[in-house]
């Protein structure tokens, strides 16, 4: 094996980062194809869910993947998956998308059969880790794994006709289920992250967490999101979103984001947060109809909250790991502004410019390009040696 692929593989965020940014980029292009009537016939006859069922197990699976199986390492203490055992889960995962973009050709059984293999592998994985650590503190982290697999496994029995409307509901509930586990894993790395860096500078003041505003938070965004899911335009969803977007701001506001504005690789962070209050705020105002729509707010949540962690992490994640300093480079910056320029689009556009497809199409090239950039500064990142050992 040569020393570029053996390094590509020893870890897991080296090919899910990666080759997840290069799918963020050709999936939204197909997407912005589909709305303009020149997308492939080889897609399901229901392109919208198929949109959201491969940002969501596509994009946002593949990150989770790399991310969890990269810290589950440093939580337990164990050697990180890796070599064939990592080869195999990305090549599930690739040929989950290949299936997918054929899924209006091939039988729905075979769809769904090719498409389970990189969610089960996924968790086998992550079960095997933590609980052969005996890490007791992440079974959460395993439990909402293993909720995901079956959310996309409810997903496929709705695309296969077993449960009217599964599809569906599966779509809203794997929205809200990565929701939960950005609020559980962010509550943990963002503040930590802080304190580590204002610690460096000779800080005092250091982020705060309330154990009781935690378990409320996580609590009433699990909640909010079953929810929002099951009835979506009852006022008791409107007024848990109201709740979950306040307990939100709480728990920001004691991370002293403010004070790490000289390092955007850190502030990222911190802003790519803040969309969880504002979506839930925006849900709230839609299910009361108060200016803002249900698909503004779900594109605060989805584009905003899980796409910006996403890019904040995925740029921040492979810099410690590779032995490089933790600092953005001007493109990364670039990158951050570009996603969340995408995502004010994407939200806010509709009210301003009439023309629907003409926003999607302004945020999908923010957003195109954010990864873009992503691509070519994390390339040589991903795919060489640490910098530190040759």
């Amino acid at each position: 094996m040569n020393s570029r692929l053996h390094a590509f593989l020893t870890y897991a965020f080296r090919p899910f980062f990666l080759l997840n940014a290069l799918f963020a980029i050709v999936i939204v292009i197909l997407w912005v194809m589909v709305l303009q009537g020149h997308g492939p016939t080889t897609l399901p006859a229901n392109t919208l869910l198929w949109h959201g069922h491969e940002m969501l197990v596509g994009f946002a699976m593949a990150t989770i993947a790399g991310f969890i199986l990269t810290a589950v390492a440093t939580w337990t203490g164990r050697p990180p998956v890796n070599g064939p055992g990592l080869a195999l889960l990305v090549f599930a995962w690739l040929a989950g998308r290949f299936v997918m973009t054929l899924a209006g050709l091939m039988p729905a059984w075979l769809v769904a059969a090719t498409d389970m293999t990189f969610p089960v592998v996924l968790c086998v994985l992550v079960a095997r880790e933590i609980t052969g650590a005996r890490n007791r503190r992440n079974y959460p982290v395993l439990g909402i794994t293993v909720l995901l697999a079956l959310l996309n496994l409810v997903y496929h029995l709705g695309t296969m006709q077993l449960l009217a409307g599964a599809d569906r509901l599966a779509i809203y509930l794997l929205i809200h289920a990565i929701l939960l586990l950005i609020t559980v894993i962010a509550g943990r790395v963002v503040p930590n992250f802080t304190a580590n860096w204002l610690r460096a500078r000779g800080a005092t003041r250091l982020p705060a967490n309330h154990p009781i505003i935690d378990r409320l938070t996580i609590v009433v965004t699990l909640a909010v999101g079953i929810a929002a899911s099951a009835v979506p335009t009852n006022p008791v969803t409107g007024t848990l979103g109201f709740i979950a977007a306040l307990l939100h701001v709480i728990r920001l506001s004691q991370w002293r984001g403010l004070s790490t504005l000289d390092e955007p690789l850190l502030f990222v962070l911190h802003i790519a947060y803040a969309w969880l209050p504002i979506g839930y705020a925006l849900m709230g105002c839609a299910v009361f109809d108060w200016m803002f729509s249900s698909a503004t707010a779900l594109h605060a949540l989805t584009m905003g909250a899980i796409g910006s962690m996403i890019l904040a992490m995925t740029t921040r994640v492979p810099l410690g790991h590779t032995g490089r300093p933790l600092t953005a480079s001007r493109l990364t910056v670039v990158a951050y502004l570009a996603l969340t320029l995408a995502v004010l689009l994407r939200t806010l556009g509709p009210l301003i410019v009439p023309d629907y497809l003409l926003t999607v199409e302004w945020s999908a090239t923010g957003w195109v390009l954010a990864f873009t950039l992503f691509v070519r500064v994390y390339w040589p990142v991903l795919t060489r040696p640490r910098v530190d050992t040759g």
